[in-house]
């Protein structure tokens, strides 16, 4: 069975009208309150005509054939409301990133080409610069109330009093599995490329692991309907910006399941002890980060005390390097609970994990393969068995997305054909071990060919930020005279701490050759990362640039 989000969630909400489906600050919204809004809000799109134009089928992989819904929101329920109202009458939505500057978001707007925005009227000011730019105008700006108190822009609707204007029955649309899920990926090494999914296909792809066995094996929505309902109710609490994929993914995994989505009261930036007071106060269970960044000061609070995490079952990080030495510290804290460290993409979905437990810690960078991950030959032409011993591409084949909004060429460069299977590379080194694990060594575009040798930044990061001084790294390449680019490492130390540069590669030698071997440690009092916590590579290469190497060069 092949699901559609919108249709999926109107049959949960049926099945448990009563259920909490999102707690947030002083709202507790039950699924019957959420579908009402969710209509509200598909109706109101629907009344400006926005919607589908054009079937799945006749439109190329690139190409998208719906209107876009751009949400330029923090975490709340109203970007659930988005993706979900969205979904109902047929457009699609898709995430914006609300750290932007002006250029960054008209160009993001004028990429996607949104018919409406919706926005917290903290950013009005950002969007009202960049409007009158744009080559393709909204059709409806909402904007939602908060602390800021900027008044509505111009030909904007009050978020809240235009849904209370618009029809809560169920739109009169039929919304079909492969209608589009959109999410743009990050951009922090490159522009952001718009990334076009079946609704059908994500769902497989990124949230099997959250929903129960078998509901892609029944005939009928009906069935699936109960399927998913069967279980017991589930608390989640997705961290990161929903403008995060994980994020997102958890979230959806949540609502359509007759779960409970909870946030923080704290939304705008990440508050330690306002995570941790929701986690107990509403029985959390299932809680995804990013890395270190997120979880170091999760445990700083933890350890002030007045928290108990008894509800927490497990966490999910990736996006960003998690150090051995913090998970084993939240093993110590919370030794209930397991940690599942998950990479993936926006185009692959999640497609590799590995499960570490007080008594059963995982080998760090080597993972268990979801269905159709692979990893490719150097040159793109063969899919390779277990037990090559070739470097090669992190791919994945059956579900994966129709290819990049607007983008022929990076559509068919990202999605080739091998041996007859449509496979998604998205620029991940990999290698294929003999017992079919994978070894995952880092994003080729922040791969540093210094001295003809190819080092992945993840892998030196890795082995940094196990020293117990360092609280965050970024490792990045900047040019040599001698090695053409030479490593160079962003380090924010822990208060107190203050090693030499000889102490830190002291433990990253314990871990790497020599020639991986940062050349010059640059220290910060911040490693500036997205609201996600990935990596600013682009940051990170530009302090590099701007500071003379911080220790002599060795020899190799």
């Amino acid at each position: 069975m092949r699901y559609n989000h919108a249709e999926l969630f109107a049959g949960v909400a049926a099945a448990k009208p009563e259920h909490d489906c999102i707690v947030f600050r002083d709202r507790r919204l039950t699924y019957r309150d959420v579908s009402a809004r969710v209509n509200r809000l598909a109706n109101l799109l629907l009344s400006q005509g926005i919607t589908i134009y054009q079937p799945r089928s006749d439109l190329h992989p690139w190409e998208s054939g719906q209107d876009h819904v751009a949400l330029y929101l923090y975490n709340g329920n109203e970007y659930l409301e988005g993706m979900l109202g969205a979904a109902a009458a047929r457009a699609a939505s898709l995430n914006v990133n609300y750290r932007y500057v002006e250029a960054e978001l008209a160009y993001l707007l004028d990429d996607s080409a949104p018919r409406a925005i919706i926005y917290h009227a903290r950013f009005a000011p950002t969007l009202a610069a960049v409007l009158d730019s744009l080559r393709a105008k909204p059709t409806l700006l909402l904007q939602v109330a908060d602390e800021s108190g900027n008044p509505l822009l111009p030909g904007a609707l009050d978020y809240e009093q235009a849904l209370a204007a618009s029809s809560a029955d169920a739109p009169e649309t039929a919304p079909d599995p492969d209608d589009l899920y959109m999410v743009y990926t990050g951009g922090t090494t490159g522009m952001p490329k718009g990334t076009l999914w079946a609704q059908a296909e994500i769902l497989e792809s990124a949230l099997a692991a959250f929903l129960p066995a078998g509901i892609f094996d029944v005939a009928s929505l009906t069935e699936g309907i109960a399927l998913a309902v069967s279980g017991d109710r589930r608390v989640v609490l997705p961290l990161p910006p929903l403008m995060h994929a994980a994020a997102q993914w958890l979230a959806l995994a949540g609502v359509l399941t007759g779960g409970t989505v909870v946030f923080p009261d704290v939304v705008d930036r990440l508050d330690a002890a306002s995570v941790w007071e929701v986690i107990d106060r509403e029985g959390v269970q299932l809680m995804n980060l990013v890395g270190n960044s997120f979880a170091t000061p999760l445990c700083d609070e933890f350890e002030r005390g007045g928290y108990h995490g008894r509800s927490l079952q497990l966490i999910g990080t990736g996006g960003a390097v998690a150090s051995a030495s913090v998970k084993d510290r939240i093993l110590a804290l919370l030794p209930h609970i397991a940690i599942a460290d998950v990479a993936g993409s926006s185009e692959t979905g999640s497609q590799l994990s590995n499960l570490s437990t007080s008594a059963a810690p995982a080998t760090s960078g080597v993972f268990t393969a979801a269905r159709g991950t692979c990893v490719v030959d150097d040159d793109g032409r063969r899919i390779l068995e277990p037990g090559d011993t070739e470097t090669g591409w992190l791919g994945r084949h059956s579900t994966i997305p129709f290819g990049y909004l607007g983008d022929r060429a990076k559509t068919e460069r990202t999605f080739p054909i091998i041996e007859g299977r449509r496979v998604a590379l998205p620029g991940d080194r990999a290698r294929l071990r003999a017992d079919g694990s994978i070894e995952l060594l880092g994003r080729d575009s922040v791969t540093i060919n210094s001295g003809g040798e190819k080092i992945f930044a993840e892998e030196v990061e890795e082995a940094l930020i196990a020293h117990p001084a360092v609280r965050d790294v970024i490792v990045v390449g900047r040019p040599s005279e001698r090695w053409g680019s030479e490593i160079v490492a962003v380090v924010q130390l822990l208060p107190g701490h203050d090693p030499t540069d000889r102490e830190l590669l002291a433990e990253a030698e314990q871990r790497l050759a020599r020639y991986k071997l940062p050349k010059a440690i640059v220290r910060v009092d911040v490693v500036v990362r997205s609201p996600a916590g990935k990596a600013d590579y682009r940051w990170g290469r530009d302090i590099a640039a701007q500071n003379s190497p911080a220790q002599k060069e060795p020899s190799r």
